[in-house]
């Protein structure tokens, strides 16, 4: 029971397949009180109650700052602690460099890299009173070599601001007993990736992956636990990479 009584905020979480939702269950399983935010009041709410019985599913668009700290105080108000955030919402576009308009971009970093901030900013006065609290950002192997198989130049972007977000944040909570790391998956068959993973496609990434499959959402899942859990009471400012190999640097 890693995580027993800790109550865990998980962002973007209501989607069946995706990364959410498995880091969701996981931490259910290992004894955390989950509060899943998803921009959908009544599908956070069906996916807390698929979690089993305790657990929360609140609204919460992260791109809104009165929004983020909206849902904050009520956990608060409702479960008295946080300690674990998980900031996990994210969209990507797959475009090219010359397709990128105004509202792509600021689509794409609004929920990436500003939906960081805001959800942050909402938990650390919380986690700063307690004198404890794990926060884990999610990045992407696309931040790291420059673009991955389906997000946009601007993706990379956002997810490379996400990883210098979190170092700073790490270093700047650390003394308050406030651990900051990041997450990069690497291509993960996801609800996001699964309409365009062709069996042919899948076949053909696997070659160029060391540990030759494509990841899945528990792979990444299992990572956030690490990262929220006493496991890595040592660690902050860390970025761990789950791409099977795809990316060694």
């Amino acid at each position: 029971m890693l995580l027993k009584d800790k109550v865990c905020l998980i962002t973007g979480a209501a989607s069946a397949r995706g990364i959410g939702k498995a880091t969701a269950k996981l931490f259910a399983h290992h004894g955390g009180r989950v509060v899943i935010l998803d921009l959908d009041a009544g599908q956070a709410e069906a996916a807390a109650a698929d979690i089993g019985h305790g657990h929360l599913g609140l609204a919460c668009n992260v791109t809104d700052k009165a929004a983020c700290k909206a849902a904050a105080d009520e956990v608060i108000a409702r479960l008295g602690r946080i300690d674990v955030l998980i900031n996990n919402a994210g969209i990507t576009q797959p475009l090219k460099i010359m397709e990128i308009e105004a509202a792509n971009y600021d689509a794409v970093t609004d929920v990436n890299l500003r939906g960081t901030l805001y959800m942050s900013q909402a938990v650390i006065p919380q986690m700063r009173a307690q004198q404890s609290g794990a926060i884990v950002c999610m990045s992407s192997v696309s931040a790291q070599r420059g673009g991955g198989i389906f997000g946009g130049p601007h993706y990379s972007a956002a997810k490379g601001g996400v990883l210098g977000l979190s170092k700073a944040m790490a270093r700047e909570l650390g003394p308050d007993g406030v651990r900051v790391n990041s997450v990069t998956p690497g291509l993960i068959q996801t609800d996001i990736t699964g309409g365009k993973l062709t069996p042919e496609l899948k076949v053909e990434i696997a070659k160029g992956i060391p540990l030759a499959r494509l990841g899945v959402a528990d792979d990444v899942a299992n990572a956030c636990l690490f990262l929220a859990s006493d496991l890595s009471s040592y660690i902050t400012g860390a970025v761990i990479d789950v791409n099977g190999g795809m990316l060694i640097h």
